[in-house]
């Protein structure tokens, strides 16, 4: 395996796993960072969406206590019926409408301009949100003084799972931000930040590993034996490097906004503008 691909895959690792999991597209940026490394095609196509397995990973490493409590209580355990349900009611819409509209995503909306764009609007929503938040509770529901409608896992009812499994749908546009749809809608919906924010890790697993497995299935025939330490690569890196994005993201909500992720969002997806048009980076898909 030539060296200088290994070095790629690590990298295209690493922007996955810091990405995957804060409301800045790791799809995006997966597309943008390609299209720098000049790491594109088919196979890099299936690259991006199979790491996203090594972040899945990471979460379920997180949250292992958790995730086996469920297990163990699935069969009697009232509360952990309902956090499987849950997930999986969030689960299905962007499911039924990934496999509808998936290829139809891919091929008009895989590029950095479309994805540029979807930056800036992401960016302007997150504004908005944190501002109506902010008018709501002030800086009380960062302190934890006052509670929020929803304010951890356990309180959420099915209509609720619902919902954020609709807002998820967005992220099938690049750029937009699995991550960003959930948290932030959640936000609205009436969640707390450090609720939404884990409620989106724990939507990701089935999100991650069905996306990751139907892409490597769909594109089997483009895949060989030769490329097996390239993707190995990117999932070890993706995974840890996602397993500290999470750490770090879990006492962040705590203290803090999301604001400085729309203003990042906006600067990036102007510089991606003004680059491509001005002609002094060629961002090929």
């Amino acid at each position: 395996m030539d060296p200088v691909l290994l070095i790629k895959a690590a990298l295209m690792g690493v922007v996955e796993g810091l990405t995957e999991f804060l409301p800045i597209s790791s799809t995006g940026h997966l597309i943008l960072a390609g299209s720098l490394l000049d790491f594109t095609g088919e196979t890099a196509k299936v690259f991006d969406v199979a790491i996203q397995t090594g972040a899945m990973f990471a979460v379920v490493w997180q949250y292992r206590q958790r995730l086996l409590a469920t297990v163990r209580g699935v069969a009697s355990d009232p509360v952990a019926q309902r956090f499987v349900r849950n997930v999986f009611v969030a689960f299905l819409p962007a499911a039924f409408l990934g496999l509808t509209l998936g290829q139809l995503v891919k091929a008009h909306l895989f590029k950095p301009v479309p994805v540029a764009l979807a930056f800036i609007v992401g960016g302007i929503a997150i504004l908005i949100v944190e501002r109506w938040h902010h008018k709501r509770f002030g800086e009380r529901d960062l302190e934890g003084t006052r509670r929020a409608r929803v304010e951890t896992v356990d309180d959420m009812g099915t209509l609720d799972a619902l919902k954020v499994g609709l807002l998820q749908c967005l992220a099938l546009i690049p750029g937009t931000s699995r991550s960003g749809a959930t948290i932030i809608g959640a936000m609205t919906l009436g969640f707390s930040r450090r609720c939404a924010a884990e409620f989106s890790f724990y939507l990701g697993i089935p999100t991650l590993m069905a996306a990751g497995a139907y892409s490597v299935w769909k594109q089997r025939d483009a895949l060989h034996l030769h490329d097996l330490p390239m993707f190995a690569v990117g999932l070890v890196v993706s995974f840890f490097s996602a397993l500290l994005c999470i750490r770090w993201l879990i006492r962040y909500v705590a203290t803090h906004d999301f604001k400085v992720f729309a203003w990042y969002r906006i600067a990036f997806g102007l510089i991606v503008l003004a680059t491509a048009y001005g002609g002094i980076v060629n961002w090929s898909a």
